[in-house]
């Protein structure tokens, strides 16, 4: 989110415009300062919950393949 954040923000060098400028005709707000330290802590700790959360769901998935593979292959 922080890099889609920054490009939509950022000026092009052919327009001279941001991306969210050129899209919404309008600034793009800024809620908070995106640099302070806990604002960074905190997302880096949402990443690591995500990750966690997309290799539990991995497991599970590769376990109901497992088991829909064994029935297809019974019959």
């Amino acid at each position: 989110m922080v890099v889609e954040f920054s490009v939509n923000n950022k000026a092009h060098t052919a327009t001279k415009i941001s991306s969210f400028i050129a899209n919404y005709w309008r600034e793009l707000r800024i809620g908070a300062d995106i640099r302070r330290k806990e604002k960074v802590e905190k997302a880096i700790e949402f990443a690591k919950r995500i990750k966690k959360v997309h290799e539990e769901m991995g497991a599970a998935l590769r376990k109901v393949q497992k088991n829909m593979k064994r029935q297809a292959d019974r019959g």
